[in-house]
C-alpha cells in the first residue's frame, strides 16, 4: 500500500488549498453526471451520494464504514440522513479536518479494519481509496490480488449476510501500456511520460487491472450486483476541480508560496503539482485509465457468487 508518507505527500500537501477551493467537506472523488454535464459539480456529487445511499442503505439507525474517507463528504451526507458513520484515512490533515467538523474519523490503514476494530456495520463504502491499497513494489512481488482479497475479507467481516459494499475506483484502462515502459525519460507527450507524472502525484500507489480483477478478488465473500464506468464523468469532475483550484485568490496564492521551498527541493513535487499537465485527466481521455462504480453484496459463504438468494 501507499505509505502514510506517500499519502501525506499527495493529500496533506494540498489540504488547505483544496478546502479553500472546493469547500471544507467537499468530495475528492469522481462525481456522477450520468452524461448530463449541465449539472454543477455540487449537483453531480449530491447525485452520487444519493445513489450510494439507495444502493447500500444509508438512513436513520444505519451504521456506515467509510474506508479512506477523505475530507468526509460521504460521512457528512450520512449524518444528515440520520446514519452513524465511522471513517478511516491516512492523511493527518484529512483526519484533522473531519474531526473539526464532528465526524468520527481515525488515522488508520483502511486495509486493517475488520470486525474487531470498530464492531459491525450495516454498509461499507470506499471512494477512491482502493487506488492506494497496492503499491508498485507489492505488484512486482505478485501480492496485488492477495492485498485486495484480504481487504474484501475484512469488509465482509463487518457486514451481515446481504450487507452491501459500494466501491469506486480508478483502474488501468483498455489502452494501458506495459508498466515497464513508464518513465521520466520517455518523450514528453507520450503515454509513458504521462503515466510517470501520474505516479509522481500518487506515489506508492498502483491500480487494479480492470473490473474483472476486482470482482475476482471479491468473489469468495461478495457478489457484484451492479457496475458502471465513470470515465467520462471523471473527466468532467477533474475539469471542474481544475477550474476552482486554479482560480486566483489571495489566500491560495500565499499557501502556494509556502510550498516554494518544497518545490525547489523535490523534483517529484514539481512533477506532481506544477508540470502544467493534468495527468489523470489525460490518462482518462486516452483510455489509459478507466473508472468503475460497483455495488457488492455479501454472500452467505465462500464460493456462492451466483447464489440467487443474494
Amino acid at each position: 500500500m501507499a505509505s502514510r508518507a506517500d499519502i501525506e505527500f499527495t493529500y496533506t500537501s494540498i489540504d488547505r488549498i483544496f478546502r479553500l477551493s472546493l469547500g471544507e467537506l467537499a468530495d475528492y472523488s469522481g462525481a456522477r453526471y450520468d452524461g448530463d454535464f449541465s449539472l454543477t459539480l455540487e449537483q453531480a456529487q449530491a447525485r452520487k451520494h444519493e445513489y450510494i445511499a439507495e444502493q447500500i442503505g444509508i438512513g436513520p439507525g444505519h451504521r456506515l464504514l467509510d474506508l479512506g474517507c477523505g475530507w468526509g463528504a460521504l460521512l457528512n451526507f450520512a449524518r444528515a440522513r440520520g446514519a452513524e458513520g465511522v471513517g478511516v484515512a491516512l492523511s493527518s490533515a484529512q483526519v484533522a479536518s473531519c474531526r473539526r467538523h464532528g465526524l468520527d474519523v481515525h488515522l488508520r490503514d483502511a486495509r486493517t479494519v475488520d470486525r474487531e476494530t470498530f464492531g459491525p456495520f450495516d454498509a461499507v463504502a470506499s471512494l477512491g481509496a482502493f487506488e492506494h491499497f497496492c503499491s508498485p513494489d507489492s505488484y512486482r512481488d505478485g501480492r496485488q490480488e492477495e492485498i485486495y482479497s484480504q481487504l474484501f475479507a475484512n469488509a465482509a467481516s463487518v457486514l451481515p449476510v446481504g450487507g452491501r459494499f459500494y466501491l469506486q475506483t480508478m483502474v488501468f484502462g483498455a489502452k494501458m501500456i506495459p508498466f515497464e515502459d513508464v518513465g521520466e525519460h520517455a518523450p514528453r507527450d507520450s503515454d509513458a511520460f504521462i503515466l510517470f507524472l501520474l505516479g509522481c502525484q500518487f506515489p506508492g500507489s498502483f491500480l487494479p487491472y480492470g473490473l474483472e480483477q476486482i470482482v475476482r478478488c471479491a468473489q469468495p465473500h461478495f457478489r457484484l450486483l451492479e457496475s458502471s464506468s465513470g470515465r467520462l464523468d471523471y473527466i468532467e469532475t477533474i475539469t471542474q476541480w481544475s477550474k476552482r483550484i486554479g482560480a486566483p485568490g489571495m489566500r491560495k496564492n500565499l499557501l502556494k508560496l509556502r510550498l516554494l521551498p518544497r518545490w525547489l527541493r523535490s523534483p517529484e513535487f514539481r512533477y506532481a503539482f506544477t508540470s502544467g499537465v493534468s495527468a489523470n485527466r489525460v490518462c482518462f481521455e486516452r483510455e489509459l485509465l478507466d473508472h468503475f462504480r460497483m455495488v457488492f453484496e455479501k454472500t452467505d459463504a465462500p464460493g456462492t457468487l451466483d447464489d440467487p438468494r443474494g
